[in-house]
């Protein structure tokens, strides 16, 4: 499981620029991740010796579209949308036993759209992507003050109709293909909407 914090970046005119994201990681994925590394100081890892680390997940995603998608005035865009990762780095909390991926998700070209959709789910649903409360999604820089910023959470009992009613459509014998995207289902998004 990933609990996620995004940061909606703004840029002086007003633009978005990018998405500044903090996953953070549950421990089971934590203590995978970190089999074999060693730290000076027993348990308490520097950014420095958990870069290697870092670099591993940031190439990793970009295969998946670093799980984020962002429909811009209601067109739905991915890879296109996004550069390649900037001031990435982790960070480990022992007393929690996790890894915090910290990453800036930079938009290729500026975008002042009237409606920003930003969502980040994976698509198959294997990783659990989720954020923990309302102040889980915010700003960098100030937004304009005719944009309002809200972060849509879906109920669990909303979730298991959703899934409940696309399965009922598929038969018995439904197996869902790879390109599925059952994770949407699952999706939070963050609204940005201007006037």
């Amino acid at each position: 499981m990933v609990t996620m914090r995004t940061a909606i970046v703004y840029a002086p005119d007003g633009a978005v620029t990018g998405l500044r994201q903090d996953w953070t990681f549950d421990d089971m994925y934590t203590a995978f991740a970190m089999t074999g590394l060693e730290a000076k100081k027993k348990g308490q890892f520097t950014r420095a010796e958990l870069q290697p680390l870092a670099q591993v997940n940031i190439e990793s995603l970009k295969d998946f579209d670093y799980f984020t998608y962002a429909r811009i005035d209601g067109k739905r865009r991915q890879s296109d949308a996004f550069a390649a990762p900037v001031d990435y780095w982790l960070d480990y909390d022992a007393e929690a036993a996790e890894l915090t991926l910290h990453f800036t998700l930079p938009f290729k070209e500026p975008i002042a759209a009237k409606r920003l959709v930003i969502e980040i789910y994976d698509p198959e649903f294997f990783i659990d992507m989720e954020y923990a409360d309302k102040s889980s999604v915010g700003t960098v820089g100030t937004m304009p003050a005719r944009c309002r910023l809200k972060l849509v959470q879906v109920s669990a009992d909303q979730q298991t109709l959703q899934v409940k009613q696309m399965l009922s459509t598929k038969g018995k014998e439904w197996k869902p293909p790879a390109n599925e995207d059952f994770g949407g289902m699952f999706a939070q998004p963050t609204l940005v909407v201007c006037s």
